[in-house]
């Protein structure tokens, strides 16, 4: 994906909360021009300390669930990313969800191809718990299970994480891109931790603020932030050349006098 005079994040600098892929993120930023702020804000929890996942195995393995990742069972896969990943365990799911791959996509697929009354239904969480989900599900006569896979938690080194939000409240950012709820969250207990809530909370409201998709589009909105842009899909590339496309519209806009 190449930049252009037209979409370009030129001499902005942008914030990146991403973990997992920060060296690509920061890679897309320098492509389209900015300055990337890379600052990691998740930690995966290992599975192995994960009991409830682990005592998941041998219930499925007993054909107690409907919905599950075994072949004994009827599979459904969020989105792209875990269609690929049955794919290479030999897995193929029944069901795909579309676009933006909302938990509202999952209901609307289930309820339209499957009877969900007295359905056993087990739902892999992905780090955040969803009760919206799982009370729908129940709603239609469905018993669900919900066991978390892994579970975030802050990086044990959150230095990089202050420095960041330091230069947010110091108006030394001018874009923050999140990609995942939990980052929101993330920023605001260490930002609470440090009674600066609110104050960072203001600052976002003065730069750019960039969501990938729905999920994080209402986590940012439960912290009183509503995000500037959010691409039409939601992927990280998307993102960020929506981002480049827009941003310097939108700083310009709020900056105005």
């Amino acid at each position: 994906m190449e930049s252009s005079s037209k979409a370009s994040l030129q001499g902005l600098r942008v914030v990146s909360f991403e973990s997992r892929r920060a060296k690509e993120m920061a890679e897309l930023i320098r492509r389209y021009g900015g300055e990337p702020i890379v600052a990691p804000s998740m930690r995966e929890i290992p599975l192995s300390e994960n009991h409830a996942a682990l005592d998941l195995l041998p219930q499925l393995e007993a054909g107690k669930f409907d919905f599950a990742a075994l072949r004994k069972t009827t599979l459904l896969a969020r989105g792209p990313k875990p269609v690929a990943a049955l794919k290479e365990l030999g897995l193929e799911p029944a069901f795909t969800v579309p676009e933006p791959n909302t938990w509202r996509e999952i209901l609307a697929t289930l309820s339209a191809k499957s009877d969900l009354r007295g359905q056993r239904i087990v739902v892999q969480e992905y780090g955040i718990p969803n009760p919206e989900l799982i009370a729908a599900l129940e709603s239609r006569g469905a018993s669900v299970a919900s066991i978390p896979i892994y579970r975030w938690a802050l990086p044990e080194d959150i230095g990089p994480l202050r420095a960041a939000m330091q230069k947010v409240l110091r108006a030394e950012a001018d874009m923050a891109l999140f990609t995942n709820g939990a980052q929101v969250e993330h920023l605001f207990k260490v930002a609470a931790g440090d009674k600066t809530d609110d104050a960072l909370r203001i600052a976002l409201q003065k730069i750019v603020v960039a969501s990938v998709g729905p999920v994080c589009t209402q986590v940012l909105e439960q912290f009183g932030l509503k995000p500037d842009l959010e691409p039409a899909h939601p992927k990280m590339g998307a993102l960020i050349a929506e981002s480049a496309a827009s941003a310097h519209r939108i700083l310009a806009a709020k900056r105005a006098p």
